[in-house]
């Protein structure tokens, strides 16, 4: 479960934009600010289940995002490698242009 909410929560970071506003919003309470289901049906004002269904809704959303656009599966692999090459260039003596260059382009993917 905490794996599912963590990748559910990357793609909301990922391609939470795509998203209307209500949905974001909701998204964001169940998964950044961890309210339940209950909390946030009283902020919004809609019933529990309503919020159930549109947190529903909105995870289909961004998984099918991810299923075709395959962007945040990318940038994973990016940032893997990246940790690679970091990894990589502690071990060799490279000029300081070399060295800061791929360290910013890694930094970039760290974040």
């Amino acid at each position: 479960m905490f794996e599912k909410n963590l990748g559910m929560g990357f793609l909301l970071d990922f391609y939470g934009q795509m998203l209307t506003e209500r949905k974001r919003t909701v998204m964001n309470m169940y998964y950044n600010e961890d309210l339940s289901l209950s909390e946030i049906s009283e902020e919004i004002g809609i019933s529990r289940q309503g919020v159930r269904e549109l947190i529903k809704r909105s995870e289909a959303e961004l998984s099918a995002l991810e299923e075709s656009l395959k962007l945040a599966a990318r940038f994973l692999r990016l940032r893997a490698s990246a940790e690679k090459v970091e990894g990589i260039i502690a071990e060799y003596e490279l000029p300081d242009e070399v060295r800061t260059a791929v360290l910013d382009l890694t930094g970039e993917l760290k974040q």
